[in-house]
């Protein structure tokens, strides 16, 4: 999963390397980790698609653009090998113009067609805007070389995307030269044929997903990169790359090398940090007397970016008494979500004010006039008993009972290794048992598992991420999309029962908001569609639906640490325009290639 760093990694025991530059050159050697890759793998190939490859992304793999988190602009993006571009003011296209001066780390330049050609490899990926079988993200329709430093990408307007540059700035760029053997020569008449209808579409489709595999195991016989380095060599502990002389802004990147440290979970990277190891070290879940240890350590800081995600316990509502919103409500009264933040992300996160689906960062420039009429679901004891007596369940002997009289208790499940999810859990339990309410913590062996039997419906309650800015659709698919029931293919919503295709929620359909019934799921599909202020409406409504709903309760925010060591370089990014961005620009290696890292030496 993408964001298994913003929550938090396997954890095990510690281990590392010194920080000291095998290099003779000035700018030194720069240290960190990848939190969304644990284990380095010495065999594999420096393929960006391949499971575990070597290939890291700002560093020696280079994207279109690369994406901020705009409170409520989807497409915002800073320069990566598109110097600048232009979006149609409907969407309907983009026009990249690429930076004059790029070139492969083999000397030869990075040209429109190298451009394309990666778009074509992106498509047998179902890469974001490049899909054969468009979903909810809108699809290009056609990719036109205009020349050599040149392209035009329009959309497929019968199922547009307000995101869809942000997806065309996600493409990551390979050199055609060395990929050219993974695409055959009739590649794109086989995507043109892959848009129609019948058995010769049906066959087209069929070969560009074939050669989704092929992309993912193909080894090229050396690194050729576009970005600021290029993979030198694996080794078990770390892994080295040297700087890219033909980066087209290869003067103003200051390491010479780039070490990658090999890490099983968040202990070892606590460790590396305490020890003044790592230059930069993006978001790592840490508790209290770890991150004091953390400042503590010579040259160490601590910055904070703004990340789009929450994380709630989400309720399986097949399951009673959680099928009954009174019961739901009433959980909400009890959770003290500042003590659960204090003890579970006191500096990763920030206690959520209410439940609304929303980031309250983006809530406030979303809804800003719908938040004070929200429940806030202050913790309230008396309030609770009121709702839980109201779905019927009564407590005898100081026990809270199921309406018809058996035990009721509350099963909460989350992924080994996930130290501030689990922490959560437990003080929650501690918390329901204090009033009367029996409560367990299940452990699941790792997060695919849990993904996989929390989709199976297998659970009463666990965690789950949502919020996930900046696109309005994203942040609410989370809550009414397929895990609750509504599939978005093409454009066409559809909605599932409970249990069918996914819903392991098993929300109503319609619930009423205002004194009208509306359908959740169909409001959440508008604003894959919707212009920015079209959008405003539809979110307060979605948020009033969400707060009175709860299909889950929503427990904090994220905030986004970056960890930084001022011993060996400076010039880290203070303000909110860089710290806001995506995932992939709190990569330390974008900071690098922009020229804004200095090198002490």
């Amino acid at each position: 999963m993408a964001l298994l760093g913003l929550a938090t990694v396997t954890a095990c025991s510690g281990g590392g390397t010194t920080n000291k530059s095998s290099s003779g050159g000035g700018g030194g050697l720069f240290t960190t980790i990848d939190v969304n890759r644990p284990g380095l793998e010495q065999s594999a190939p420096a393929n960006p698609y391949a499971p575990k490859g070597n290939s890291f992304v700002g560093y020696n793999a280079m994207n279109i653009a690369w994406v901020k988190n705009h409170l409520t602009d989807p497409n915002q993006a800073l320069p990566g090998i598109a110097a600048s571009w232009e979006i149609a003011p409907d969407n309907s296209a983009i026009t990249l113009k690429l930076q004059p001066n790029a070139k492969w780390s083999d000397g030869k330049p990075v040209t429109a067609e190298d451009v394309k050609f990666s778009i074509g490899v992106a498509y047998t990926q179902g890469s974001t805007a490049f899909s054969i079988t468009p979903g909810a993200a809108g699809a290009a329709a056609e990719v036109t070389v205009v020349d050599d430093a040149t392209l035009k990408i329009t959309q497929d307007m019968a199922n547009p995307s307000p995101k869809f540059a942000r997806g065309v700035f996600d493409t990551i760029v390979l050199p055609a030269h060395v990929w050219s053997s993974v695409l055959p020569a009739d590649f794109w008449d086989k995507l043109k044929a892959s848009r129609g209808d019948g058995a010769d579409a049906e066959k087209a489709r069929e070969e560009i997903l074939a050669l989704g595999e092929k992309v993912l195991a193909f080894a090229p016989p050396k690194d050729v990169s576009a970005g600021p380095f290029v993979l030198e060599r694996v080794n078990p502990g770390e892994a080295l790359l040297v700087k890219n002389k033909n980066f087209f802004n290869a003067a103003n990147v200051a390491p010479d090398q780039v070490k990658f440290l090999n890490y099983t979970g968040n202990e070892q990277i606590w460790n590396y940090l305490t020890a003044g190891k790592l230059d930069h070290s993006a978001f790592v879940a840490a508790p209290t007397d770890v991150m004091n240890r953390i400042k503590a350590a010579p040259g160490s800081d601590v910055i904070k970016g703004y990340s789009p995600v929450a994380v709630g316990l989400a309720f399986n509502q097949s399951k009673k008494p959680y099928d009954n919103v009174h019961v739901r409500r009433g959980l909400a009264h009890l959770i003290n979500r500042e003590e659960v933040t204090k003890v579970a992300s006191p500096e990763g996160g920030t206690a959520a004010v209410t439940t609304t689906g929303i980031h309250q960062k983006a809530a406030q420039a979303w809804i800003p006039d719908t938040l004070g009429a929200l429940e806030p679901y202050k913790t309230d004891v008396a309030k609770a008993e009121e709702e839980f007596k109201t779905a019927g369940l009564t407590k005898k002997d100081g026990k809270w009972t199921l309406a018809d009289g058996k035990p009721w208790k509350v099963s909460m499940h989350a992924p080994a290794g996930f130290s501030d999810w689990l922490s959560a859990q437990e003080n929650i339990k501690s918390q329901l048992i204090k009033v009367g309410i029996d409560a367990e913590v299940v452990t699941t062996a790792d997060f695919p598992l849990y993904l996989e039997e929390l989709d199976a419906g297998k659970y009463d309650a666990g965690f789950w991420l949502m919020a996930l800015g900046p696109a309005p659709y994203d942040i609410y698919q989370r809550l009414y999309g397929r895990s609750n029931g509504w599939n978005n293919i093409a454009g066409k919503v559809s909605h599932s029962p409970a249990g069918k295709n996914g819903n392991w929620m098993g929300g109503p359909e319609e619930i009423e908001v205002d004194g009208t019934k509306v359908n959740p799921g169909e409001l959440t599909a508008k604003l894959n569609s919707s212009t920015e202020e079209e959008a405003k409406p539809i979110m307060a409504q979605l948020a009033k639906a969400a707060n009175q709903d709860l299909p889950v309760i929503q427990l904090w925010d994220y905030v986004n640490n970056q960890f930084v060591n001022n011993s060996r370089f400076t010039g880290w990014p203070t303000d909110d325009e860089i710290l806001r961005s995506g995932a992939k620009v709190l990569l330390s290696g974008v900071w690098i290639q922009t020229g804004m890292i200095k090198s002490k030496s």
